[in-house]
């Protein structure tokens, strides 16, 4: 099993990074491979809202860059780590423009996530942790992702780089996190061909303006 890891932090190797590290580590520790893709210090464009990935279905966006790559590992992957700092209260700027493209090409093409096991961590000085946490489980959820919990909301606290592993309470909630995304990577592969899931039904759309 292998689950990819998605920083949407400017910074490499800052507190977003140290936190999906903590998450890592423990899934690692059960034998699941994983991997971290730095995304926020790509150029990366939003959504053109052209409808290209719809019409083509062929599990890209019309606009060729690293995208597209990282379709495939989220394709590929049993499950999905999102990780993003605070900024104005809301997440990371290039990782809204990724997320934006990568589910809406996953959803058009059959559903490329549904049923995968999805979870979001959030790096923050102070304020606007929740609302950033909120904003990217908005992308799992809508997936139909699985999610696993923790004992408190994934959020961690630090300026600093490395400054979030001060944060205990906050470190503990990394931990916990990554143990039960690992029972739940293991719930599911262990279901497979034993449980039947849910067949996946059309969307239905409604607008409330007639």
């Amino acid at each position: 099993m292998k689950v990819v890891a998605f920083n949407g932090s400017p910074n490499s190797e800052g507190n977003t990074w140290h936190a999906l590290k903590m998450v890592t580590a423990e899934l690692e520790k059960e034998g699941i491979e994983t991997e971290i893709v730095q995304v926020g210090n790509k150029v990366i464009r939003g959504c053109l809202a052209c409808g290209g990935c719809a019409r083509n279905k062929n599990e890209r966006c019309v606009i060729d860059d690293e995208v597209n790559g990282w379709v495939q590992k989220m394709k590929e992957a049993d499950g999905i780590l999102l990780g993003s700092p605070v900024h104005y209260a809301a997440m990371a700027g290039t990782m809204k423009s990724f997320l934006d493209r990568a589910f809406y090409v996953a959803g058009v093409n059959d559903s490329l996530l549904r049923h995968k096991v999805g979870a979001s961590v959030v790096a923050v000085r102070r304020s606007g942790g929740l609302p950033t946490f909120n904003q990217l489980n908005n992308f799992l959820l809508y997936a139909e992702m699985l999610m696993p919990t923790s004992n408190y909301w994934n959020v961690i606290h630090g300026r600093a780089p490395g400054e979030v592993s001060q944060d205990s309470e906050g470190v503990q909630i990394m931990r916990v996190l990554g143990k039960n995304m690992a029972w739940l990577l293991k719930l599911v592969e262990h279901g497979k061909g034993a449980i039947t899931p849910p067949e996946r039904e059309a969307k239905t759309f409604f607008s409330f303006i007639h």
